[in-house]
């Protein structure tokens, strides 16, 4: 499909049933009816703010399954947010976002500030760094969190010497 225009800002909602997705994993997710995959214009990955049910809203990616199909995780924090099980019926909202729209977290800017790779981390393809910064905000222990935060930092040096390399 063409893309005549960015889904960005589009909210869109569903019922589904929680699925079980990896046997023994704690893995669960949601299938995205056809009519919302349509509205979406695309069957590649949709980086969304999600709610399920009442809960916080979090970032996650609608992800393909192949023949025009994308699914939604669903993490445990949220299932036991929301109190909901394998097999319950939940509520979807979510609100489409722009890829290239990336806000640092406060520790991350500063790590990587401290380190003089800043720039360098914004060069790393918005996707990418969306996909960083989902990593770190998913740490439920502050010791994860900032061993992620270190990942990042390194990524960003290996972004410089890349463009070093490169010049």
């Amino acid at each position: 499909m063409g893309k005549s225009h960015s889904p960005a800002g589009k909210q869109l909602s569903f019922e589904a049933k929680l699925e079980d997705w990896a046997e023994g994993m704690d893995y669960c997710a949601v299938p995205v009816p056809a009519s919302i995959t349509q509205a979406l214009g695309t069957k590649g990955p949709v980086l969304v703010q999600a709610r399920v049910n009442e809960s916080e809203p979090f970032k996650v990616s609608l992800f393909p399954t192949g023949g025009g199909q994308h699914y939604i995780r669903v993490k445990a924090r949220v299932r036991k947010e929301t109190k909901t099980k394998t097999g319950d019926r939940i509520k979807v909202r979510f609100t489409v976002l722009d890829r290239a729209d990336v806000t640092i977290p406060k520790d991350l800017e500063k790590a990587l500030r401290a380190e003089g790779v800043l720039e360098a981390f914004k060069a790393i393809p918005p996707g990418l760094q969306n996909f960083t910064i989902r990593q770190i905000d998913a740490a439920a222990k502050p010791k994860t969190r900032e061993k992620r935060l270190q990942k990042a930092v390194e990524a960003a040096h290996r972004k410089r010497e890349q463009k070093i390399d490169n010049s």
